[in-house]
């Protein structure tokens, strides 16, 4: 295959635990023979964007692929202000996987996508540490706690921009292949769930012992509020939601109609949709799955990506 002179940019979007599909992504078209120039990530993107373009995405991978469930949990070090998760422990753990760097001497190209909370703003995170910039691209809100850079609270570039296609064009590609983990997302956190009772190795009892553990750190007067919020599987349809199923079925139809409203005026030259519509919005733990489905993806797309990269 002869591929094309022009260059080539490569839009990871966000997605939470479904962004694991990135690797899989990348290395189907690594393996292609497909290399982009630029890469451009929001959320869960922009991490693993980070990694492959500073050359660190094989630890990276092999660090999530055997994450438990347990391991994800040990990471979210709750608070109530301003987030849920602090992400200090998440960040020390990245850190030993992808080595801080400064993003303008990365090949190729990298950029971050965040949002100004007080602005509403869409800022591009084009130079200094990269993971200062990944830190404040997965502050997902009601999750994270937002990080301040240079005089402003930044948040996930989800709220803006789900898939930074035009972050790409400005960047210079010619040609954007863009990946959308939000199809097909809509409802799914409303549905009762038959995950825990299919999980032997980690019975409901458990999973509702751990959540007690975690919320340790709260006083005494909001832990059991705190528990009977957030319910993460009800018995039926008719029970109501707690608060982390309205939280992440909120995010989930926000990122899927800005998403369509971005790529109806920004579209890319390829969209690749990887099927995880099943995947949790906090289920790092189904790594395996996630890459999976991105390295699927690629093989069933592969014929439609060669022939934009082929066309003079």
């Amino acid at each position: 295959m002869t591929l094309t002179t022009k260059k080539l940019g490569l839009a990871l979007g966000s997605g939470s635990a479904r962004g694991w599909a990135h690797i899989g992504i990348l290395r189907g078209l690594r393996e292609a023979g497909i290399k982009p120039d630029i890469i451009c990530g929001t959320s869960i993107g922009a991490l693993v964007g980070a990694a492959y373009a500073s050359g660190h995405l094989q630890p990276l991978e092999q660090w999530v692929r055997n994450l438990s469930f347990w391991d994800v949990v040990r990471l979210l070090d709750i608070k109530m202000q301003g987030g849920l998760i602090e992400g200090t422990a998440l960040m020390e753990s990245f850190h030993d996987k992808i080595k801080d760097t400064n993003i303008e001497q990365l090949e190729p190209s990298f950029a971050a996508v965040a949002t100004d909370l007080v602005t509403g703003q869409e800022i591009w995170l084009q130079q200094g540490s990269l993971l200062l910039a990944v830190r404040a691209a997965i502050a997902l809100p009601g999750l994270f706690s937002p990080i301040r850079i240079d005089g402003h609270w930044l948040v996930d570039g989800g709220l803006v921009n789900p898939v930074p296609v035009s972050v790409c064009r400005a960047m210079g590609a010619d040609l954007v292949i863009a990946v959308d983990l939000n199809s097909g997302i809509i409802g799914r956190h409303l549905k009762p769930s038959a995950r825990l009772e299919q999980t032997t190795s980690e019975p409901a009892t458990e999973r509702r012992d751990l959540f007690n553990q975690l919320l340790q750190q709260l006083n005494s007067s909001l832990r059991q509020r705190a528990i009977n919020a957030w319910r993460s599987e009800r018995d039926s349809e008719s029970s109501p939601p707690g608060m982390f199923e309205v939280l992440a079925s909120s995010i989930n139809i926000m990122q899927d109609r800005i998403t369509r409203s971005r790529m109806a005026d920004e579209p890319p030259d390829c969209l690749l949709s990887p099927k995880l519509g099943h995947l949790g919005l906090l289920e790092f733990d189904r790594a395996n799955e996630a890459i999976a489905e991105g390295e699927a993806c690629i093989k069933r797309q592969l014929p439609q990506i060669e022939k934009i990269l082929t066309a003079k």
